[in-house]
């Protein structure tokens, strides 16, 4: 990822199966003395872009609330609606998407990748799922977005953790870090969680992330009843871009469907910047984000989050990209 622009107004995916306590947080959030502004776009069918028709004025359409946020409802087109924000942005100062419950956070977060316009003037900052600790058990049975939303996530706020006793607890995060174990985890009541913990958390900078958690990237890997698997790899030789750009574009077009997320962080040959990789299925993006620290080993180590990857498939790819 590229480094902060401050033109870029920040965006928080809120994300979460029905029932969790979404509107909850985002009720905190619109209603708590924090001085800031946000506008809040509520995708109610999950689906985008299905329907042009009913995409929303958003000059007739955004309206203050009592504590100054900005509210607007959207059953269309996200890039429509973000473009709309963006000719008011001094009104703001950032931009919560609540999913439906039965959505999959994907395509809001491709919405990032695959548009010019996004991709210049707003930063996707965080995807953060609230989870049901009473309930989530059960739907992890019969429901693949309540996995998909765990997985995707950058900060997961697990609610209603009065309902469950305290070996229940420790039994649902040990399921959710089974699927993703390089979210924060919050555990709270009524979405009691601070604000600044879920927002301008810069969840996608993986610079931040490494530098408070250098073990983010670390080769390991946990299994779940739906096969979703967290599968990270590293290499201490310098990798060439082209080898990489190929291999890993050819891995996200052929297997990108089931690969949910991808992060990296590469040591390009003959390159002095650290580069930052990221994907959402067969989106990917990437930038350089600053020198490497003199005296700190030059790694390359990039992480899959997804379903039925292919371990040495996967570190055999990764090691075909290495310079020479």
């Amino acid at each position: 990822m590229a480094e902060a622009n401050t033109d870029q107004v920040p965006v928080t995916v809120l994300t979460g199966y029905l029932g969790a306590g979404k509107t909850t947080l985002l009720n905190r959030i619109l209603s708590e003395n924090h001085g800031r502004k946000y506008a809040v776009v509520i995708n109610e069918f999950g689906e985008l872009g299905v329907d042009n028709d009913l995409v929303v004025d958003a000059d007739e359409e955004v309206f203050e609330m009592n504590n100054g946020c900005v509210c607007c409802t959207v059953r269309g087109d996200l890039i429509r609606i973000l473009g709309g924000l963006m000719k008011r942005r001094g009104r703001f100062d950032g931009i919560i998407i609540e999913t439906t419950g039965l959505a999959n956070p994907a395509p809001v977060a491709q919405t990032f990748f695959v548009d010019e316009a996004v991709r210049a003037n707003t930063r996707l900052d965080a995807i953060v799922t609230v989870a049901d600790a009473k309930n989530l058990p059960q739907r992890l049975e019969d429901s693949l977005e309540a996995a998909d939303q765990l997985a995707f996530a950058d900060v997961i706020v697990l609610n209603k953790t009065d309902l469950v006793t305290a070996e229940e607890l420790e039994g649902v995060e040990a399921r959710i870090r089974a699927i993703n174990r390089f979210a924060v985890i919050h555990r709270t009541q009524r979405a009691s969680v601070p604000i600044a913990e879920v927002l301008d958390r810069h969840g996608f900078d993986l610079q931040r992330v490494l530098s408070e958690h250098p073990d983010f990237l670390t080769d390991d890997a946990h299994e779940h009843n739906d096969d979703i698997a967290s599968m990270s790899f590293e290499i201490d030789r310098p990798i060439d871009p082209e080898k990489f750009n190929v291999w890993i574009g050819t891995l996200l077009q052929t297997k990108g469907q089931d690969i949910l997320r991808t992060k990296g962080i590469l040591a390009y040959a003959n390159e002095n910047r650290r580069f930052a990789f990221q994907a959402v299925h067969m989106m990917a993006d990437g930038d350089f984000i600053g020198p490497w620290k003199e005296g700190d080993p030059r790694r390359s180590r990039i992480v899959f989050i997804g379903r039925g990857l292919n371990r040495p498939q996967l570190r055999r790819g990764f090691e075909s990209c290495i310079a020479g």
